[in-house]
């Protein structure tokens, strides 16, 4: 087996004969497209130098290892959590990535950058036109029906000049090869382009994957291309150390996670719309400590869905107000809203024209043949050559009478082609008729051979002070069907990373700022309200499912002998499976079943919410919300806990094996305790995750007491009680006298040592909201404080000779007002989610 060390680049006859039998039968048994030019090779049907040089060197994993290398990279894509969701389903998607890299040389490349600056140079000089002096359709270059047809077109941005000075700061293309070898685009990407955040991903697994290789080939680094991104996008801002948001649409975005992951390795706030207020000509976060100012919003909610008061009002993605905010010039918005016009099809085939006159140059890059049908000439040409070409909408959204999606007219049904024929002639506008652009393939690995994939390239721009800065590299798309024409690529693509290989030693190069350029700070920017209640939540479902498990191993521990109890009783275990049916976890009928049954409901009933399934799930999905803020060991270990408990096959059939499941479970939640206390930064997202879980072990601490610990109580309920509080060997080696009604009450809920005692939670939440900041600097109690303090001081100066259950419940029910005061006064979301009183401060 080739170790990583020796597998560099090199040439194919230096290769051990195996590594050589493996190359030569790959190239061999490699099939293009028929007429198809492909990227491994060059126009003499030769490998090119690059693709060679990476196959050779991949070569020298045997067929286990290589599979083995890339499995345990993509454990990764698991264990994070890297996934994608088709519009429309419910469920998200684990990454698909190819094995292997699309490889471009250094002098292509080039050629490529270029091409793509130039057209986000021109496509900036147009929008500033459009939406500002208006000189290009005043002198008929650009058709005024071309950008008023289009529902990205926003009437209300004219003259409104944007913060920072430009329209569009961040551009993508898709671009695909032709059969004469040259590159086209495909598509202009200006609303908010996505997908640079899976081509950090796909760089990261493949890195981890084949190390040696990656570094050998010299691939050109992606960090630099983040940080001159991150910096332009700063520079917009009208002050020093602004505060940068990325607005997500939310969790069931198509692509949250990369906006996530963009978050958190760029250093922004992830914020959705219901956190951001617009007020007095600004913009501003909904934080635990109040208002805070946004400077600069990286958006990837579609412009239409910005504002419900001037744009869709029926979106609930957006601000009210924040138009307003931008044109009074209190926010930079990154695309600016309007720029989504230039993805038109219909401006596609006026784009050569305006580069020759704006730019005074032909395109580097040439768009794919289109006519729009807006105008007589390109229609009649549309109607005569139909059976050849492309026919798909010329906006995006035009409308529920547009074929949703390109489509060749010779593969439509007669029908189809008379109804299309009849929508051509009465809304001609509406439409384009383009040429059928055949892509190049790759390489790509599939059985352990090499087959032919046709692809498309994304290559992403972003705005800096030396003007635009091209990613080397970018995001690739890779179909499973052998029909190359561009059309095809369909929600079946793979993904596979883009290696811009140099022609000398690349740099290391990461995101870290010189020492001297940032000012040391030892706190976070201010807490979003919903990233607050997230976190919050996540700790309380933690801790019910905990809860839950440790009522579950009793369960299956009641008919098993033991040295220190046997919980046999059949009071016992009634009062068990009550308080399993009171918190959800069982349903009424269960009561009286056998503990097993019981067992297996309360681990895996889907439909119980109150089931230890359900409650991880209602985890996994508050924590889904929030990504960019946990750690990817503590995603990981949540979603292998939701997948053991998923696993139909693996339904306990006995106690003990049902034993076995709940413990391994519990062991996941320590782990996941263990994380948040040990490697969290104490600030206030942590304190929120822990004041969610001291809550819910306080209030589950005084009920287990109310059902367990009451003057009717028998040995094997106070046994019982001490097992569910974990507590069984402090007390014993406190007590020797046995087990007693009072000293039991005593450490379940008056104890301050106790971790698991309600008094232990009470003295931790007074440290938090002691901790957390005050919307007034008046010096009065905020409404959790005037609960708690009350609480603290009973809890703390109460007798356990004279506790009963009223006063028990009394404590819980105050832990209950304290958990909705909580909620009042941080999640501050929904139409009432402003304030009405005056703030200390909105910086």
């Amino acid at each position: 087996m080739a170790t990583e060390a020796s597998v560099a680049p090199r040439e194919p006859q230096d290769l051990d004969p195996a590594s050589a039998a493996r190359l030569s039968s790959w190239l061999r048994n490699y099939r293009t497209l028929s007429g198809v030019p492909d990227e491994l090779f060059d126009v003499m049907r030769r490998p090119r130098p690059d693709w060679l040089r990476f196959l050779a060197g991949f070569a020298e994993y045997n067929h286990d290892e290589a599979r083995n290398r890339f499995a345990l990279a993509t454990r990764h894509i698991r264990d994070t959590g890297v996934s994608y969701r088709i519009y429309g389903e419910e469920n998200e998607r684990s990454w698909p990535l190819n094995p292997l890299p699309l490889i471009l040389g250094h002098r292509e490349w080039a050629q490529i950058a270029e091409g793509v600056e130039q057209r986000a140079n021109l496509i900036e000089m147009i929008l500033q036109d459009v939406y500002g002096a208006g000189r290009l359709v005043d002198s008929g270059a650009l058709p005024a029906a071309a950008l008023s047809g289009s529902p990205d077109f926003i009437r209300a941005l004219r003259g409104v000049r944007p913060p920072g000075g430009r329209q569009m700061q961040i551009y993508a293309a898709d671009l695909g090869r032709g059969p004469d070898g040259r590159w086209w685009v495909l598509d202009d990407r200006t609303q908010a382009p996505s997908g640079g955040g899976y081509a950090l991903e796909n760089r990261l697994v493949l890195s981890r994957a084949y190390p040696a290789l990656y570094n050998a080939m010299n691939v050109q680094r992606l960090a630099p291309f983040f940080d001159g991104m991150r910096q332009g996008l700063a520079a917009s801002a009208s002050r020093s150390d602004p505060r940068i948001c990325l607005l997500t649409p939310g969790p069931f975005s198509e692509t949250y996670f990369e906006q996530a992951h963009l978050a958190r390795y760029l250093g922004f706030l992830l914020v959705e719309g219901a956190d951001l207020v617009a007020r007095d000509g600004k913009v501003y976060v909904r934080t635990i400590a109040g208002l805070k100012r946004a400077d600069v919003i990286l958006r990837r909610v579609d412009a239409d869905f910005l504002d419900p008061l001037e744009l869709n009002g029926a979106s609930r993605l957006g601000t009210p107000g924040i138009l307003e905010a931008i044109r009074a010039g209190g926010v930079a918005m990154v695309n600016m809203p309007g720029t989504g016009v230039m993805e038109s099809k219909a401006l596609l085939g006026f784009l050569p024209k305006l580069c020759r006159q704006v730019l005074g140059e032909g395109l580097k890059l040439p768009n794919i043949a289109t006519w729009w049908c807006g105008q007589a000439a390109e229609a009649d040409r549309v109607h005569h050559n139909l059976d050849s070409l492309v026919i798909g909408p010329a906006f995006n959204g035009v409308g529920d009478g547009s074929p949703p999606k390109a489509r060749l007219f010779a593969d439509l049904s007669a029908a189809e082609r008379d109804d299309l024929r009849a929508r051509l002639r009465d809304r001609p506008g509406d439409y384009v008729g383009q040429e059928v652009v055949r892509l190049s393939t790759m390489p790509v690995l599939r059985d352990n051979h090499l087959k032919a994939a046709p692809f498309v390239l994304r290559v992403y721009a972003a705005w800096t002070a030396d003007g635009f800065k091209i990613m080397p590299g970018g995001f690739c798309r890779t179909s499973d069907r052998t029909d190359a024409r561009a059309i095809s690529m369909g929600d079946e693509a793979c993904t596979a990373d883009v290696w811009v290989i140099d022609d000398q030693p690349v740099e290391r190069v990461t995101l870290l700022a010189a020492k001297d350029e940032v000012a040391v700070r030892r706190k976070l920017g201010h807490l979003p309200s919903r990233a607050a209640d997230n976190l919050y939540w996540l700790g309380r479902y933690v801790e019910r499912a905990e809860a839950t498990l440790r009522l579950a191993r009793s369960l299956c521990t009641s008919l098993m002998a033991s040295e220190s109890a046997t919980h046999t009783s059949g009071e016992t275990l009634a009062g068990l499976q009550k308080l399993l049916i009171d918190w959800g976890a069982l349903d009424e009928t269960a009561l009286g079943r056998g503990s097993l049954e019981a067992a297996c409901d309360t681990l895996r009933d889907q439909k119980a919410y109150g089931s230890v399934i359900y409650l991880v799930r209602a985890a996994r999905r508050t924590a889904a919300s929030m990504r960019e803020r946990l750690s990817a060991d503590f995603w990981a270990l949540l979603l292998n806990l939701e997948t053991e408990l998923a696993e139909t096959d693996r339904t306990p059939h006995s106690e003990a094996e049902a034993l076995q499941q709940i413990e391994s479970a519990l062991q996941i939640l320590a782990a996941l305790s263990g994380l948040a206390q040990e490697n969290m930064i104490r600030v206030a997202g942590w304190r929120f995750l822990d004041m969610g879980r001291r809550i819910e072990r306080g209030i589950n601490a005084c009920r287990m007491a109310r059902t367990f610990a009451t003057e009717t109580s028998t040995t094997d309920d106070l046994d019982l009680l001490l097992d569910l509080v974990d507590s069984q060997i402090t007390y014993r080696s406190r007590y020797l006298v046995g087990l007693a009604l009072v000293p039991v009450r005593d450490m379940v809920v008056l104890d301050s040592f106790n971790t698991r005692s309600l008094a232990f939670q009470v003295e931790a939440l007074k440290d938090h909201l002691d901790a957390l900041p005050a919307l007034l600097d008046d010096g009065m109690l905020e409404e959790p404080d005037r609960i708690l303090l009350p609480l603290a001081t009973e809890v703390e100066t109460s007798d356990a000779a004279h506790l009963d259950d009223p006063k028990i419940l009394e404590f819980e029910r105050t832990l209950m007002r304290l958990s909705g005061a909580i909620a009042d006064r941080y999640f501050l979301q929904g139409a009432s989610a402003v304030p009405t009183i005056k703030l200390a401060s909105m910086g």
